[in-house]
């Protein structure tokens, strides 16, 4: 168990870490697409394109946050195995402190009392919820059910870059909750993954569980970094722990088996309601922090008035 909650702490940092440097990535490409509508960058609807999102990814901030996502990635996988999802998603998520104390540092974001309150609920409902964590359960199920996890997941992923580009600029929040509710087939998808343990190459290879991993990574990966774009990243990376926790969450409990110490049921639960809670709050009050390539220059003051010449009589 402590080696399951340090691993998703460990993820949890990345994650959080790799959010924030995105997000300055994101920003800096912005600010370089200053004509950004001129040269159809952007969507009709004020969403970014595919080719201005693609320039966001070529910063070194945004590269660098990806290596950190994928190892987080790694670790989250291995928190999966260890613990039952609804504590290992819950701690990973958690990354949402992480996002919002750098970006007071990274961005400039100046966080509310309303939001750091509600980050200090998601912090005690994690304690909470690993005070009750109890075993994982096995993980093993049907292989029809893994052949549903990878039709559930391409149609979120797809139908969901469907919907959000439709949407354009009004679409941060639902964004980061489909890259969340990906996130989070890619961690049940990790856990009932065959081939892993003994690990046979065969079994790996033929389970539809780990192209659903593939298919709701990447497609979680693009629409986080829409998310970051159009939107607050604190915002958008709360969204992205609902989606990442709540359904995850259930599904361990309900169908995976995961359970809670004996006796202890309704504080795994208290602690799981405050932490979505918490979550969802710091998006209610978090305020976007504004677009910088549409914001306008800073004006130049206005050059004083030449005297006018003396003349002499």
């Amino acid at each position: 168990m402590l080696i399951g909650l340090l691993t998703a702490v460990a993820a949890s940092i990345c994650y959080g870490t790799g959010s924030v440097l995105q997000a300055v990535g994101s920003r800096k490409s912005a600010r370089r697409e200053a004509a950004a509508q001129a040269a159809g960058q952007v969507t009709g609807r004020g969403g970014p394109s595919l080719q201005s999102t693609a320039k966001a990814a070529m910063t070194w901030e945004f590269v660098v946050g990806t290596i950190l996502d994928f190892v987080g990635f790694g670790l989250g996988a291995l928190a999966a195995r260890l613990l039952p999802l609804f504590l290992s998603q819950t701690v990973i998520s958690a990354n949402l402190v992480i996002t919002a104390v750098l970006s007071v540092k990274l961005l400039g974001i100046r966080l509310t009392r309303a939001e750091w309150t509600s980050i200090g609920v998601v912090c005690s409902a994690l304690v909470l919820l690993a005070s009750a964590a109890g075993p994982e359960g096995s993980g093993h199920t049907p292989i029809a059910t893994h052949w549903w996890l990878l039709a559930v997941s391409v149609a979120l992923m797809v139908g969901g870059t469907v919907v959000v580009r439709f949407l354009g600029a009004s679409a941060a929040i639902l964004a980061g909750l489909l890259s969340g509710l990906g996130f989070g087939a890619l961690g049940v998808g990790v856990r009932v993954l065959n081939g892993v343990d003994p690990f046979d190459l065969g079994a790996l290879l033929t389970d539809p569980a780990l192209y659903a991993i593939l298919v709701a990574g990447i497609g979680g990966m693009y629409l986080h970094t829409v998310a970051l774009q159009i939107g607050s990243v604190n915002g958008a990376t709360a969204a992205l722990v609902v989606g990442e926790t709540v359904l995850p969450g259930m599904i361990g409990v309900w169908w995976l088996g995961d359970a809670s110490r004996p006796g202890f049921a309704w504080l795994a639960v208290t602690g799981f309601v405050l932490a979505v809670a918490g979550a969802v709050a710091v998006a209610w009050f978090g305020a976007p922090e504004g677009d910088p390539a549409s914001a306008a220059p800073p004006r130049e003051p206005a050059p004083e008035p030449a005297p006018e010449p003396v003349r002499v009589p």
